[in-house]
């Protein structure tokens, strides 16, 4: 797994970090600019997402039909997304492809029309996905426990709501690119095959002379920790469970994810075992580390119908307190094996690595290679955890239910 990650900054601050994986055919991109939710004005929840999906409607010297049909002439294979800090832009071709669908994503960061004949539909395409979050309990149940597990702006889901989005003007979108787009905090990842000497030369002429823009800080408001209902008719009940937990950068984090590790991940893990097989209590059960730069929390989630719902929250929340009496070798055998394999899989993925050495360093101000990230699981051990959970044992819980009635955060009940 050993490999070399280049990394260089630019004199305008955009890093471009590229790990070469000469056995492929392809490369991929990630590129992630500083204009995720966090950066919108508080009134105008969607925004980042609005942008993104306007950026892709023309850049450059090509129109909407063209920029699709010259990516589509390359054959990339590209997607979008947007989170708290970012929106990101990927995309993975033939490896002889990569410079020039460079070129193409240059122009949709730095030179997006915004045509005015498409903010309608753009729109459209916005609230069609908010009214899909409406038809889909489990996403509006997760969706509300992140909004009051992290502090605000942290939480805040890219999908905006429904007013904002209906109120967000070009005038808006414009000011969010001219704001947020820049050089200056911009993560540049490429994975697969290439020249890193014709990769360095060319974004540095695609990007060298973007102009830095100020930075303004994120002013934070408190996490609105409590249980709340969501009362929703249906014969079933969606269980949305978070505690706190340690961000990505932090010291402790491979043991704080190694424990969650043991929670669920397979048909052997704790939730999965005792909710689901041993109790019947639920159709879905899981829990996932999840991480923003500065705040991380262990999310969990359960299905199960109206009448059991109270049992399972119940129980539920049992495993998570039993959790702080550790986790044993056994357990995390299981856990390793599952890690290594997934490593294994990123080493033959040119997209997954350009994604996650671009996250990294937005993290760690580095990138770690697979055999360092190897080396830090291998150092994994029960001991480790454990004197990390009786440090950091599972506590002040978050509950969200969505379901026909209330339920109760009962302590001491299994």
């Amino acid at each position: 797994m050993n490999s070399t990650i280049h990394c260089e900054t630019y004199p305008n601050g955009l890093v471009l970090l590229a790990e070469p994986m000469p056995w492929l055919e392809s490369a991929a991109f990630t590129l992630l600019t500083p204009a995720g939710c966090a950066s919108e004005p508080e009134d105008r929840s969607g925004l980042s997402e609005f942008t993104c999906e306007m950026t892709l409607r023309g850049a450059g010297p090509r129109d909407s039909r063209q920029f699709i049909l010259d990516l589509d002439q390359l054959g990339v294979e590209r997607s979008d997304s947007v989170t708290e800090a970012h929106i990101s832009y990927s995309g993975a071709t033939l490896a002889e492809n990569l410079l020039r669908a460079l070129a193409i994503y240059a122009d949709v960061v730095r030179a997006p029309h915004l045509p005015a004949d498409q903010l309608e539909p753009a729109r459209l395409a916005l609230l069609q996905d908010l009214r899909a979050i409406e038809d889909e309990p489990s996403e509006k149940t997760m969706i509300a426990l992140r909004r009051r597990h992290y502090p605000d702006p942290w939480g805040r889901p890219p999908q905006g709501e429904r007013a904002a989005v209906e109120a967000i003007t070009l005038d808006d979108i414009r000011r969010h690119v001219s704001q947020h787009f820049r050089p200056n905090g911009s993560i540049l990842g490429v994975a697969g095959n290439f020249s890193w000497p014709a990769l360095k030369d060319a974004v540095g002429e695609w990007f060298g002379d973007w102009p830095p823009a100020p930075t303004a800080a994120v002013v934070e408001k408190p996490a609105a920790r409590h249980t709340v209902h969501l009362p929703y008719e249906s014969s079933q009940t969606h269980i949305g469970v978070a505690y706190p937990s340690v961000p990505y950068r932090h010291p402790d984090y491979f043991q704080a994810w190694g424990a969650v590790g043991v929670l669920s991940g397979g048909m052997s893990a704790r939730l999965f075992t005792e909710v689901r097989e041993r109790r019947g209590l639920c159709y879905t059960v899981y829990a996932v580390h999840h991480t923003v730069r500065d705040y991380g929390g262990v999310f969990c989630y359960s299905a199960t119908t109206a009448e059991r719902a109270q049992e399972t929250l119940d129980v539920l929340l049992a495993e998570l307190r039993r959790l702080a009496q550790g986790v044993r070798e056994e357990e995390l055998a299981r856990l390793k094996a599952r890690i290594k394999s997934a490593l294994i899989m990123q080493q033959e993925s040119s997209v997954a690595r350009s994604g996650s050495i671009a996250r990294e360093y937005y993290h760690l101000g580095r990138a770690r290679s697979l055999d360092e990230l190897a080396r830090l699981v291998d150092g994994l051990t029960c001991q480790s955890i454990n004197q990390y959970l009786r440090e950091h044992p599972p506590l002040d819980f978050t509950v969200v239910t969505l379901g026909p009635e209330k339920l109760e955060v009962r302590v001491g009940v299994s």
